[in-house]
């Protein structure tokens, strides 16, 4: 009786034993781990959204935009350039007009041996254009006509009781600018010219044939030192060939027109036959 008790006994603590065991695995983690702690909920903010989880997946929001690479910035201490600002460099206006005008009148000095034939003071006028390289240098070409009154004594040596004598002259100068203010302005110029010199004599009563003297000789009626025998004597017609150097100054007006004044020396010659004459001209640039 005893015996059959304390072998229920043993069973019953054997089997108790073996429950307790089987809960206490169950309870008691995996060696190595610890059993991790869940986070403390947190309401969600404006600044962080809550986690998509397989309960709560994010809603659909569309793509970032793609990047477009930026466009490299220029060089420090450099201004982007732009077509505004390059189109401005090419058509830079400049401070010259490319075409210049000239118009002038005045009266005509001499010198040499057409001194010894011609009055000072004859009649001049000048007509000119310019077509400029900038405002320093261009190129000049001008017509001038200049009256050659012949003296009172030069009449009785050619035995006339009148006469008309003028030149009509074309030069091509390089001309130089040389600006002093707004308003004031100079320049100079020199190069090659083409005079044509003509004339007439009126009652003229030198016998065809005679000898010449130094006024036939500069009216280019004398040949091998006689006088023409025709009557063509009367009338003298030219072509020489020279120079011509001078110089201005031009004054501004509130109208954009200059007015100048210029003086020239222009020497011509033909055959050891010259022609002298000092123009001053005033007159108008535009």
């Amino acid at each position: 009786m005893m015996g059959k008790f304390a072998t229920a006994s043993v069973l019953s603590l054997l089997v108790l034993t073996m429950l307790l065991g089987a809960q206490g695995l169950a309870q008691t983690a995996p060696a190595g781990q610890t059993p991790a702690t869940p986070p403390a909920a947190t309401p969600p903010t404006a600044q962080q959204a809550p986690a998509p989880t397989s309960a709560n997946p994010a809603p659909d929001t569309p793509a970032p935009a793609a990047q477009t690479p930026a466009a490299p910035q220029p060089a420090s201490g450099q201004e982007p350039a732009d077509e505004d600002s390059i189109s401005r460099r090419r058509a830079r206006p400049h401070d010259f007009k490319n075409w210049t005008y000239n118009v002038g009148a005045g009266a005509s000095l001499v010198s040499g041996t057409t001194f010894t034939f011609v009055r000072n003071g004859g009649f001049a006028a000048a007509a000119g254009v310019a077509r400029n390289a900038n405002k320093y240098l261009g190129l000049r070409a001008d017509f001038i006509f200049s009256n050659l009154p012949l003296r009172d004594s030069t009449q009785q040596l050619a035995q006339a009781s009148g006469a008309t004598s003028y030149v009509y002259s074309v030069t091509l100068d390089p001309i130089i600018n040389v600006p002093v203010s707004k308003v004031y302005s100079g320049y100079v110029l020199f190069g090659p010219g083409y005079y044509h010199r003509s004339g007439k004599l009126d009652s003229d009563t030198t016998v065809p044939g005679s000898a010449c003297n130094s006024f036939w000789v500069w009216w280019g009626a004398c040949t091998n030192g006689s006088i023409s025998l025709s009557n063509s004597f009367v009338s003298a017609s030219q072509n020489q060939l020279g120079y011509n150097f001078g110089g201005g100054v031009a004054r501004k007006m509130p109208s954009g027109v200059e007015i100048y004044g210029e003086y020239r020396f222009m020497h011509g010659t033909s055959n050891g036959v010259t022609t002298d004459m000092r123009p001053i001209t005033i007159g108008v640039r535009w």
